[in-house]
């Protein structure tokens, strides 16, 4: 049987117990990942511009690289992601900073927007209703401004 040292078995059951040791400075929450879902449904551009002020202060409160943000556009918020949109800057500040933005393909059919009528970069789902469910299911938190 292998005998092993008060400290190391101390060590070890607490790794096993779950437990972590993190280096000096580093916060129990900067040492998580993090992983949220924003909807915007409404064509309301203060709406969305609560929507990138949350996504923005959760990345800075959680420190960028600890947290996955995606907002997820349909229904009537779906025009604040075409590139006439009335909050353009701030997209372009989203996606420099790594914050997803996604629109409905479904609302894009059911309005005859095509990919030519949005914002350069953004990215796209089936179905944003379904994206959020599944995201959800997969215990990303959920956030409707």
């Amino acid at each position: 049987m292998l005998k092993l040292g008060s400290s190391v078995r101390t060590l070890a059951a607490a790794l096993l117990a779950g437990l972590f040791i993190l280096a000096p400075g580093v916060s129990q929450a900067q040492s998580q990942h993090y992983k949220v879902v924003l909807q915007v449904s409404d064509a309301d551009p203060a709406k969305w511009n609560l929507a990138l002020n949350n996504a923005k202060n959760i990345q800075h409160d959680l420190g960028k690289d600890n947290v996955q943000i995606e907002i997820v556009a349909y229904g009537p918020g779906l025009g604040m992601l075409k590139g006439d949109s009335k909050v353009a800057p701030r997209l372009a500040e989203a996606l420099d900073h790594s914050i997803g933005l996604l629109a409905c393909e479904n609302t894009m059919r059911n309005t005859k927007t095509t990919k030519a009528d949005m914002y350069n970069g953004i990215g796209y789902v089936d179905a944003g209703v379904v994206h959020i469910m599944k995201r959800e299911r997969e215990g990303w938190a959920y956030v409707r401004p």
